[in-house]
């Protein structure tokens, strides 16, 4: 599991938009959740399944809202946050859900190929290994920079370019591309 730090002044202004919003403000926890929904979308993602991510976001931003007078430490509201996420995604592997294997060929109304496709880029993506998951989902699907994602996880610039590299190489091999 990485650690989540973050740049001195992002650090900053969160704990200015935390303070607020524990003082009621609405729009400043509007505002931390601009900036970290896109993030916390990606660290789900690759860990649950497509369909569950977007319940899950809104999950992890309305505990953060109900808990944000229990932070002790505002700056630290990013890493608390993708805490509450990788929590919640561990939470929906342990609940007991039975589930039915259905046909490989079978596709759903109104789906396409690209979309079938893109599932199926998004399943070996997180078949792939922890550390190299999480990465290549910030990247590939919410569009994050090398910069912004050693940022957002606390990695170096240098791990990040690393688990990007032999992340997309190890895809590549999966996809036979």
């Amino acid at each position: 599991m990485t650690t989540s730090r973050f740049e001195a002044q992002h650090a900053r202004d969160d704990a200015v938009l935390v303070r607020t919003a524990q003082g009621g403000e609405q729009s400043a926890f509007t505002r931390l959740y601009e900036r970290y929904a896109p993030f916390i979308h990606g660290v789900l993602l690759a860990r649950v399944a497509p369909g569950d991510v977007d319940d899950l976001v809104q999950d992890v931003f309305l505990t953060a809202w109900k808990n944000l007078g229990n932070l002790r430490d505002p700056a630290a509201f990013g890493g608390w946050l993708s805490m509450i996420a990788r929590n919640r995604a561990a939470d929906l592997h342990r609940r007991d859900v039975q589930s039915v294997e259905l046909p490989a060929d079978l596709q759903a109304p109104g789906s396409t190929a690209a979309q079938t496709e893109a599932r199926a880029v998004l399943d070996t993506i997180r078949s792939l290994p922890a550390a190299y998951r999480e990465t290549l989902i910030l990247r590939l699907v919410e569009g994050m920079t090398g910069p912004e994602i050693a940022e957002r996880t606390g990695l170096t610039a240098a791990s990040v370019r690393v688990n990007l590299h032999r992340g997309m190489k190890l895809l590549r091999e999966k996809l036979h591309v």
